[in-house]
């Protein structure tokens, strides 16, 4: 028992019992939060050595053929409903036409950003042949996808963009390099 009064390493079981109870431990734990749940506050609910990792390949595992699943993202674990029931969730959320995804121009100037971090209104400007507008930039910051960067070395320093972790939450990234490379994206009709 722990000077808390809680029972991590649960002595008293028998080992399959004990590792059913920390995979259920560790599933309530992550149900119950909207965010992220890192190794270290996982590891306070089981016994001392006891591997994470391996209760939650098998919570994974039992989530097998369920409409959502329990994915490792940036900050470490949280569940996630999987895509092909978005179209359930909209219509159970009576959301009309709010689309779940973002707009052309949104995945445009999230993709610039990403990919050329840290980037000035100038910079998009450039990428994009206009003006990004300050609008389109206010909801992408208020969505938690961007924020402010360095100051560029340019006179007048302008403010540049980067991506936030919640944006390699939202595009289920553990890092910017498991962004595809941009030759991958390169439209293949162009090569003709």
């Amino acid at each position: 028992m722990g000077d808390d009064g809680f029972d991590r390493e649960l002595d008293d079981m028998p080992q399959e019992r004990r590792w059913r109870v920390w995979m259920g431990r560790i599933e309530a734990v992550l149900f119950a939060s909207a965010t992220p749940v890192g190794r270290e506050d996982l590891a306070r609910v089981v016994g001392q050595g006891v591997s994470v990792e391996m209760l939650i390949e098998d919570i994974q595992a039992e989530l097998s053929g369920r409409p959502y699943d329990l994915a490792q993202v940036p900050d470490g674990w949280m569940f996630r409903t999987r895509t092909q029931f978005a179209d359930a969730i909209k219509v159970a959320a009576d959301l009309g036409e709010q689309p779940l995804a973002y707009t052309q121009v949104e995945m445009g100037v999230l993709c610039a950003i990403a990919y050329h971090q840290p980037i000035d209104r100038a910079g998009l400007a450039d990428i994009f042949g206009k003006e990004v507008s300050r609008d389109l930039l206010a909801r992408l910051r208020f969505k938690g996808l961007i924020a402010s960067g360095p100051r560029a070395p340019r006179p007048g320093a302008p403010h540049t963009f980067v991506t936030t972790e919640t944006f390699l939450t939202t595009f289920d990234l553990q890092s910017l390099r498991d962004l595809p490379e941009l030759e991958l994206m390169a439209d293949p009709a162009a090569e003709d």
